[in-house]
């Protein structure tokens, strides 16, 4: 593998133009593999993985636009860039309709085909991402597959890894939407549990009553409609791993009940009297201050402190910023692909709104606004024309100290109007001073 771990097949007849991408990808850390014809391109494909396939347009046992059909069918997760030559341009927009991922034109400056390259391996390493992630549904999410190179959330993957092949009870703390079952997942997978069950229950989801009885299950005749025995989850998880989220909910009685189980491994299930032995590894999460609850007598302390014996704090993605495109890119594949569309990426723009937007819901919320704004497209590219009118409104709010072009301002200012108008575009026109018509004219000049 090169140094920055991508794989580049390089398909073109000329010798001379094969060996100068070859040095000129090399150089920036592509591991590249040429091919003369198609014929040997699509061997090599099927016998190696590769992120991005450059392929000529014109070769002389293929015409470049119906190989990408073949290529793609071979490995659907590497990315094709076709070079076509100046005067051909409709071969590679054509090309894009079967799903190439871009085209260069012969003789463009090398920073374009290197940046260009670089773009296609990345969403192939999404793309393969996505597909272990779904192929891992009901078995685990493995720490390769949370995003992010940001310090904070390096080191606190890092931690996650080091407790995870240990027994130790786990109590992963932060804001909503912050990604704690995740990593609760992530644990499991990487401990020596990971063949046994992992069991997930939202405490805050359930009555006192339900929660007593999904936790420690009840015989049969304990009450009314306990028609047949049930087994808890404490014993379901029996050998696994149980996930307790929002674990600061537990009514103060059934904390006492838990605290027992965690101490003695004893429970009873309801209208039971000889205890039962329980053998799981416990992970909590909680966006709630445990220590705060506890003090001011909402939690016992006692529970608090059990549960606290190895703390993971997850960072907020605010405080994460530059993982917020691989993020998001990562879900743009995600969605893409379950949708059934060809969505190569993000423009510029829409990367800077999402970039400025304060994230309140964190990553929860990124991925509920890229899957809106992979539906409302009809591109290949993410625009702000496919975001919400108040998230724009938002993001552009969050620049506001910023030096802007003239063109921002005005563009900030128009959307402002329209929210202060309730979406009213003749409301708005008229608050403007502008006509109905130039209203649209700049809606549509601004891509809103």
């Amino acid at each position: 593998m090169g140094d920055n771990g991508y794989r580049v097949l390089i398909i073109d007849d000329e010798k001379e133009l094969r060996q100068m991408l070859d040095r000129l990808l090399s150089v920036e850390g592509f591991e590249c593999i040429q091919a003369p014809d198609a014929t040997r391109g699509l061997e090599l494909l099927k016998e190696n993985d590769f992120d991005c396939i450059l392929c000529d347009v014109k070769l002389p046992d293929a015409y470049g636009v119906d190989l990408v059909k073949k290529l793609r069918k071979i490995s659907s997760s590497t990315e094709i860039v076709l070079l076509t030559a100046f005067g051909k341009i409709h071969d590679g927009v054509n090309a894009l309709k079967y799903g190439a991922f871009d085209y260069l034109l012969k003789g463009e400056d090398n920073d374009r085909i290197v940046q260009t390259v670089t773009n296609a391996c990345v969403k192939s390493e999404l793309s393969r991402k996505v597909l272990s992630l779904n192929s891992k549904l009901h078995g685990g999410i493995t720490f390769d597959l949370i995003i992010g190179n940001s310090k904070a959330i390096r080191d606190t993957v890092d931690l996650a890894a080091r407790v995870a092949p240990t027994d130790a009870s786990v109590l992963i703390t932060g804001a909503t939407g912050t990604g704690k079952e995740v990593f609760a997942r992530a644990i499991h997978s990487a401990s020596l549990r990971a063949d046994k069950s992992f069991l997930a229950l939202n405490c805050g989801s359930f009555t006192r009553e339900l929660l007593e009885s999904e936790l420690f299950g009840y015989k049969a005749g304990s009450f009314t409609g306990a028609v047949r025995d049930k087994k808890g989850l404490i014993e379901e998880a029996s050998g696994g791993t149980l996930f307790l989220d929002e674990i600061g909910e537990i009514p103060p009685d059934l904390q006492s009940k838990f605290l027992r189980v965690l101490e003695t491994g004893d429970y009873f299930r309801i209208g039971e009297t000889s205890p039962r032995r329980a053998e799981f590894r416990l992970i909590a999460a909680t966006n709630k201050d445990l220590e705060l609850e506890s003090g001011s007598g909402r939690f016992r302390s006692d529970l608090y402190y059990r549960l606290n014996s190895f703390r993971i704090d997850l960072p907020d993605l605010n405080s994460r910023r530059e993982d917020i495109i691989p993020l998001a890119s990562f879900f743009v594949s995600q969605f893409s692909s379950k949708l059934g569309k060809e969505i190569a990426g993000m423009n510029e723009e829409f990367k800077s709104l999402l970039e400025s937007h304060n994230w309140k819901g964190n990553v929860r919320e990124l991925r509920n606004i890229i899957e809106r704004a992979c539906i409302m497209e009809d591109e290949r590219e993410l625009t702000p024309a496919s975001l919400p009118l108040d998230f724009t409104l938002q993001s552009l709010s969050g620049k506001s100290s910023e030096l802007v072009s003239l063109a921002e301002a005005e563009k900030e200012h128009i959307l402002r109007v329209i929210r202060s108008a309730e979406g009213n575009k003749p409301r708005a026109a008229e608050i403007l001073g502008i006509g109905l018509s130039t209203l649209y004219s700049k809606l549509k000049e601004y891509n809103l």
